[in-house]
């Protein structure tokens, strides 16, 4: 019995303690506190939210809020974004928070999008619904009219009340820091001489390639097709045409359709197996890589390219040796 009784007052005392340890680690961190922006970045774990957290010193113990998350099993509830935060919130306050929404949310805009692509994107990840998701896609797309390719790929952290106008704007900001540093002037002796020409030209590489170690030589080939008045025969851009005409008021959509042999007779200026030149306008918005690989490309004797049915590229310098690896790697 004496064991016993030593045994429930050392619980006790590990209970009392524990008890009095989380009283402590809990509370707000300060009594007085404005409130500030926290973000909690894509893919964060609970131990580097918690750091974060006490960095920022909105927290008193990291170790307090790993506990805390896991015995609830909030830590798979807590969302990335934007919160409005102040030390004077405790510990599970702050929780609740995250598991409610952040004020502003991350999308993420992959490379290679079209602009019916990229709002619908932002309609998803803003949580737009119903007559405000309509609103938004039809100024997104009234607005951006003039600005495909120009709407750079990234990650981005807004409001879910951004407007199309606000995302837009941002867009292409992001665009003119990206490519700030290039100089039009290493388009000199190239037959493109403009932003807006390269930025064609990187879009089509974009569709047209696999990797970043393709780029240089594609933009390469597709110099060489340029400079000898030769089309550019880029099947992506005839997809552009094909999804422009088949896709019109609709929102789900294949806008990168395979291709069929009455496709490739589109009448469409972005049918670049039947116009030479560039097409009007970009076909969708470029990465930073295949940008650059415009401004430096791969000085290249191949006038042919395509990918075998591995993803692996093969190149050719003549017609008899395109249709040589047609006939290889395809059929």
């Amino acid at each position: 019995m004496k064991r016993l009784i030593i045994v429930f007052i050392f619980l006790a005392l590990i209970f009392l303690g524990a008890n009095f340890w989380w009283q402590k680690a809990s509370a707000p961190a300060a009594k007085q506190g404005s409130w500030v922006s926290f973000v909690i970045p894509k893919g964060s774990s609970a131990g580097q939210i918690a750091n974060l957290l006490a960095q920022k010193k909105l927290i008193k113990s990291p170790l307090a809020f790993k506990i805390y998350i896991q015995l609830t099993g909030q830590a798979e509830k807590i969302q990335t974004g934007e919160y409005r935060l102040s030390p004077t919130l405790s510990l599970v306050e702050i929780v609740t928070l995250f598991t409610k929404g952040p004020v502003e949310v991350w999308v993420t805009i992959p490379e290679g999008l079209r602009r019916e692509q990229v709002v619908e994107r932002f309609i998803k990840g803003l949580d737009k619904q119903g007559q405000e998701a309509e609103e938004f896609r039809s100024s997104f797309l009234s607005l951006s009219t003039e600005l495909e390719g120009f709407l750079f790929p990234d990650t981005y952290l807004f409001p879910k009340s951004a407007s199309a106008s606000a995302v837009i704007q941002k867009m292409t900001k992001t665009f003119e820091k990206k490519t700030a540093q290039f100089n039009e002037k290493a388009l000199a002796n190239r037959p493109i001489d403009s932003l807006k020409e390269a930025v064609i030209l990187a879009s089509i590489i974009e569709r047209e390639s696999f990797s970043d170690q393709e780029r240089p030589i594609i933009a390469g080939i597709l110099f060489n097709r340029l400079e000898i008045g030769m089309g550019l025969q880029a099947d992506a851009t005839v997809q552009y045409a094909v999804a422009s005409r088949n896709c019109r008021a609709k929102i789900d959509c294949n806008w990168w359709p395979v291709l069929t042999k009455a496709d490739m007779k589109i009448d469409s200026l972005f049918n670049t197996y039947k116009y030479r030149g560039l097409p009007p306008r970009a076909i969708a918005s470029p990465g930073l890589s295949s940008i650059k690989a415009v401004f430096y490309p791969k000085a290249t004797d191949y006038l042919y390219y395509l990918h075998d049915k591995k993803g692996q590229i093969r190149y050719a310098k003549t017609f008899e040796e395109h249709k040589q690896n047609i006939a290889r790697y395809l059929r």
